[in-house]
């Protein structure tokens, strides 16, 4: 592993996870590689190896491995830098009146329901819109780490759930889901300015998006967020309108 010389990350243990079908690019093969034990994933830990291209789902943090495939690409934004366009001034002039409120992680049922129209809306036939309430819980409220779960509330009404890690350098965004069947709305791209503004207010210089990944439809809206930085041969550097084209 590049430059994370600390003695805690040398204890970790990396296996490569058996072959299965790329759930971003069917019908690819995809593998992980996976470090554990995962009680020795503190967040100071977690930030180290967020840095290095990893996230994580549940207790597990990986990142991908696949043989062929170069497709995933760690990104993340420097918020000190980032302008929002005409479209994201509009989404957050939209929706600044929503009310956030961090909760406990624990299970909600109402939080729960939110998920699955969220999923039948947005994501039907992935395999996410049949997850039950174990499966629910495993994938968000399972954390070892600082997880924080805010909602958004409009007049009472429950808006958006994000899952958000907090790292040594910064914010993860895990995961958003919100109401997709509100005619008009542009909840996922308030979420991510709401994540760039929680980042600027505590002194934090970047915001984690996970992967991008140029030939899937559902990840094109990260590039809309600039400047981005990607890790691309194991370094951080600002992708450019050719990367953009170039990677995958």
């Amino acid at each position: 592993m590049s430059g994370l010389p600390n003695l805690p990350y040398s204890l970790l243990q990396f296996y490569a996870t058996a072959p299965y079908e790329c759930s971003y690019l069917p019908p690819r093969q995809a593998r992980s590689q996976v470090a554990t034990p995962a009680h020795l994933i503190d967040p100071l830990l977690y930030s180290q190896l967020v840095r290095d291209g990893f996230r994580r789902s549940g207790v597990y943090t990986y990142r991908p491995w696949c043989d062929t495939c170069r497709a995933c690409v760690p990104v993340r934004l420097p918020v000190a830098d980032f302008q929002p366009n005409r479209s994201q001034r509009r989404a957050w002039a939209r929706h600044r009146h929503l009310e956030a409120r961090e909760c406990g992680l624990a299970f909600s049922e109402e939080h729960f329901e939110l998920y699955c129209r969220y999923q039948h809306v947005r994501h039907a036939g992935g395999g996410m819109d049949q997850d039950d309430r174990e499966q629910y819980i495993h994938f968000l409220l399972d954390s070892q780490v600082d997880t924080r779960l805010v909602e958004f509330r409009e007049n009472g009404v429950l808006r958006m759930v994000s899952l958000i890690d907090c790292l040594a350098d910064g914010l993860s965004s895990v995961y958003t889901f919100y109401d997709a069947e509100q005619p008009g709305a542009s909840l996922g791209s308030f979420g991510i300015l709401w994540q760039i503004a929680s980042c600027r207010q505590i002194g934090r210089p970047y915001l984690y998006l996970g992967y991008w990944i140029r030939d899937c439809e559902r990840m094109n809206y990260k590039q809309n967020f600039r400047p981005l930085e990607g890790r691309v041969d194991g370094h951080w550097q600002r992708l450019t309108d050719e990367d953009f084209l170039r990677l995958g």
